[in-house]
């Protein structure tokens, strides 16, 4: 036969990719939803067509898309740049690399039940909607570039055998050469082999089945005459391509049959120009070519919606046509080495044709092969599209591809994905996107590695697998084995690939698509948290590795936005804790009122853009919550050691988040279902409304203040910081960081004037809490006033510089400003008599007797200051600056031992900040300064 085989250009063989079937099998849901589960059941049974076994399902797909061209057309090619012991070598190698994804498939597939989707369904459900979508996207792009690529390496190998030469001329044409040439002719011909495939695809699974067992049979014989060939067919010489520069070599080359001197001559690499492109090759390009002979292992998990048993039929049909196409290719390179010239075989890639012994075997094999991986890819980028569609990844987008036949069949997807390959027929040569549609599916074969080596190093006990011929050193065998021959195969394209997955990841991630499958981030993370947790180590705590561990107690989050935005800038990478009581008795409830509210905090937290957990309790007083929150909030060495209250007074609440769900809820102590909320630009939020008006003692409020400052002084027996904040719910932090900013410091306890303590541990922690908000990123141009109040007589010079001392060995900027306080001073005193004094002593006396050991290491430290001296202390803070600070930091006593005044205590803190605007009072208990390095 004169007419030769088209002899495809190499890179033709990037076209071997897998695809296959895998259709949704369940029927639509909509008119299923309101049957009963059995009627369903007969119903859908009574639709589907026959389930597909190893054989038709697994085995046979995987073969044609494992064999392809290649076989045919590329393996000389290898072994005649290579030599025979680099083909071993480089089949080792890619098969190799290949089983340990193979091995990963296996595992995943036998972990449970597999739906339609194959290589998507199994990355998405392991690894999450936002990696599984990226990946799902590139594997329905791949499909499709690579069907059109395939459908136009059909059109020119037909054309090459039947089509009338371009030049008109009539010497070099021959009686099979009947079909005219040209652009728009060859775009006929592949719309003509792509309704072809349409209509196949359309038809369904099984017709599809049917057709590749006829294309397997064709091909099978194609291969075994070739073996037949290499025994059978005598010396024969061959005349190589004749579109070849006579002036590059010999024009004939021979077929010696087995001989040792054919095979000593072909066992050693001999790397030369590829006649057909001009290029040198080198092992790279070769091994890249052979590499893609080698690909197709998922086509038979892509029909995992079509099969009988998908965790039965794909690890075995997987590793049997794995074997078999290895074995074949270890005998065809063996063969061919012992009988064919390196000649022939470098010059000649079609040259299987001219030894066979009838020679339109190998160009219907071509033919058959082709056709068949054109189909493979075509229902598999509709299957692909069906199971994205069907995930609401994104949204109405693909909302049209969810729709099927009665027998199941995701026709609207097979239009979709036909329309999109015939787009892709107009540019004619597909040439230059084979390499990366190539390493479209390398880049899912290690998304798929890196799915099962995430459910293994979870260690998350489900993941359970029957198939346990896998480690995770496999996993990472396969992960670096596919990123290397990427990169080999081209790296600009690999690349390229990498970052259109990591942009689809970031769309996808930004859409935020709602799913029940489970994250398996959330799985490593939780392994790797639990891990250090227990690293660390409360007795190795040291005060130069202290922050702030805050618990911030919130009665509404309505109004306390401001408040919670500010805690999370003065946290300092340290634990935040936004914690809520709620009053009821579990007892005579029918469910805890609190498993409904979580999702309404955390969505706030998501708003609000901050770094927070949320622990809610239900309590019968807010006091008892309190005390459950800071006993077993956090773990481990994550514990609250900071408690933020705010401050107890009569101010009536503003609502500062608006939530157009607000209206549509009705609040009560149980859960409460709300409809979605029409406007969906902001989250909804089910919190209850701010209570309204000035409270009367305990009207609207939850807790009275004798109950409030019990909390306080319950946080200080526990060995916890407290800070009660004021004004701070009308607190804008973009308004607040306008213009000069501004944050004072009063490190002296102004309810104890005969107290000039500037260093004790509760001082030292408010200046530690407002150089930490300075450092914060939005507070560094922020400047700390450090107010000193001094009286006359005293040593102002000597305090000043001890001061100045104390901040330079402390690494603190901020500038020290005196306040003379005398008259001040000196009206408390007048108010103050000897009899009061005295009773000020027993009062405090009696309080340490009932807790000597408490009260020996946090003496008392309040007075019975008079409401005049309070209000001049409160006068001389307003009047100390111009321009307002944005915060304030006071000393906040502690809590008088007798708990009759606890009135008192609470009054004089309100006169104290009164008016003053934002205001933090804070009472250290823990040292956490130190000067060493």
């Amino acid at each position: 036969m004169s007419e030769r085989t088209p002899l495809l250009h190499y890179r033709l063989s990037a076209s071997v990719n897998e695809s296959g079937d895998h259709r949704e099998t369940r029927t639509g849901r909509d008119e299923d939803e309101h049957q009963s589960p059995a009627s369903v059941r007969r119903k859908t049974a009574a639709k589907q067509p026959p389930k597909l076994n190893i054989f038709f399902g697994v085995v046979i797909p995987t073969l044609l898309s494992m064999f392809s061209v290649v076989v045919f057309l590329r393996i000389g090619f290898v072994v005649g740049q290579c030599g025979l012991y680099q083909t071993i070598a480089m089949l080792l190698v890619s098969y190799f690399i290949i089983s340990m994804t193979v091995l990963s498939v296996c595992a995943i597939s036998t972990n449970g039940a597999l739906d339609a989707g194959g290589a998507y369904y199994m990355i998405s459900r392991a690894l999450g909607p936002e990696f599984g979508g990226s990946i799902g996207i590139m594997f329905f792009l791949a499909n499709v570039c690579g069907c059109a690529f395939l459908v136009l390496g059909l059109v020119e190998a037909v054309l090459t055998t039947f089509g009338i030469p371009e030049d008109g001329s009539s010497l070099s044409a021959s009686r099979y050469m009947v079909l005219p040439t040209g652009y728009w002719w060859s775009f006929l011909y592949g719309t003509v082999v792509l309704l072809l495939c349409v209509f196949v695809c359309l038809i369904g699974a099984h017709i599809y089945a049917k057709a590749t067992f006829l294309i397997f049979i064709i091909v099978m014989v194609s291969l075994g005459s070739i073996f037949i060939s290499f025994f059978i067919v005598p010396f024969k010489t061959v005349q190589l391509p004749g579109h070849r520069n006579a002036s590059l070599g010999p024009t004939s080359a021979n077929f010696t049959g087995f001989k040792l001197e054919s095979l000593m001559g072909n066992v050693q690499a001999d790397y030369t120009v590829d006649y057909s492109t001009g290029v040198m090759m080198s092992f790279a390009t070769v091994f890249a070519v052979m590499f893609n002979g080698c690909t197709g292992i998922m086509a038979g998990s892509n029909m995992s919606g079509d099969l009988k048993n998908p965790s039965y039929s794909i690890p075995r049909g997987t590793i049997t046509a794995v074997v078999f196409t290895f074995v074949i290719y270890i005998l065809l390179s063996i063969l061919i080495s012992c009988t064919c010239d390196r000649v022939l075989l470098q010059q000649d890639y079609g040259f299987l044709t001219d030894i066979n012994v009838w020679h339109p075997f190998v160009t219907i094999g071509v033919y058959s092969s082709t056709l068949s991986a054109a189909m493979s890819n075509l229902i598999g980028a509709s299957r692909v599209l069906f199971a994205l569609a069907r995930d609401d990844l994104f949204g109405r987008f693909l909302s049209p591809a969810k729709h099927t036949s009665a027998s199941g069949n995701p026709w609207v997807s097979v239009l979709i994905s036909w329309f999109l390959v015939q787009l892709v027929l107009f540019s004619g040569k597909l040439n230059t996107i084979a390499s990366i549609v190539t390493i479209f599916f390398l880049l899912v074969y290690a998304a798929v590695d890196l799915a099962c080596l995430a459910l293994e190093w979870a260690s998350a006990p489900n993941f359970r697998p029957t198939f346990r011929y896998f480690t995770w050193h496999t996993c990472v065998l396969g992960i670096i084995g596919c990123a290397i021959m990427m990169f080999l195969i081209n790296a600009i394209y690999a690349s390229a690939s990498i970052a259109f997955m990591l942009l689809l990841l970031l769309l996808i991630h930004y859409l935020s698509p709602v799913s029940s499958w489970g994250c398996i981030s959330q799985a490593l993370i939780f392994h790797q948290v639990r891990k250090y947790l227990l690293m660390l180590d409360v007795r190795k705590d040291h005060v130069k590795f202290w922050r702030p561990q805050v618990l911030l107690m919130v009665s509404n989050p309505r109004c306390s936005v401001g408040l919670i935005t500010f805690i999370n800038d003065i946290k300092k990478s340290g634990l935040y804790v936004l914690g809520h009581v709620q009053l009821g008795d579990l007892d005579v409830l029918p469910s805890d009122p609190l498993q409904s509210q979580y999702d309404s905090w955390l969505s706030l937290v998501d708003h609000l853009n901050i770094k927070a957990f949320v622990n809610l309790t239900l309590a019968d007083s807010v006091r008892h919550g309190v005390q459950h929150l800071l006993f077993i909030s956090g773990l481990g060495g994550m514990r609250p050691n900071t408690l933020v209250l705010g401050f107890y007074d009569d101010t009536p609440p503003q609502d500062q988040l608006q939530d157009p769900s607000l209206s549509m809820c009705n609040f009560s102590e149980s859960s409460v279902q709300v409809d979605e909320p029409e406007n969906k630009s902001e989250p909804p939020f089910h919190f209850p409304p701010v209570r309204g008006g000035v409270s009367l003692g305990r009207g609207g409020k939850s807790l009275g203040p004798q109950e409030y400052v019990c909390i306080i002084a319950d946080a200080v027996k526990m060995l916890k910081n407290v800070a009660l904040v004021r004004y701070f719910d009308q607190f804008d932090r973009t308004q607040a960081l306008q213009g000069p900013v501004f944050v004072d410091v009063w490190p002296v306890n102004l309810l104890r004037p005969d107290s000039a303590a500037y260093v004790d541990t509760c001082s030292l922690f408010l200046l530690q809490l407002a150089c930490i908000l300075n450092m914060t990123r939005a507070w560094q141009k922020a400047k700390l006033r450090l107010f000193l109040c001094v009286e006359e007589g005293r040593s102002l010079k000597g305090t000043e510089q001890k001061l100045k001392n104390l901040l330079k060995d402390l690494r603190m900027k901020a500038d020290i400003c005196t306040v003379p306080w005398d008259s001040q001073v000196a009206l408390h005193w007048q108010r103050q008599t000897g009899s009061e004094k005295i009773e000020e002593v027993e009062s405090e006396e009696d309080g340490v007797e009932d807790d000597k050991e408490f009260a020996n290491s946090f003496p008392s430290n309040t007075s019975r200051v008079s409401d005049e001296y309070l209000q001049a202390v409160n006068k001389l803070i307003l009047d100390q600056t111009l321009r307002p600070p944005a915060v304030r930091f006071l000393y906040l006593p502690r809590p008088p031992a007798d708990t009759s005044r606890y009135h008192d205590y609470l009054h004089q803190l309100e006169l104290l900040t009164r008016n003053l605007g934002p205001t933090l009072l804070i009472h250290g208990v823990t040292p956490v300064i130190t000067t060493d390095l």
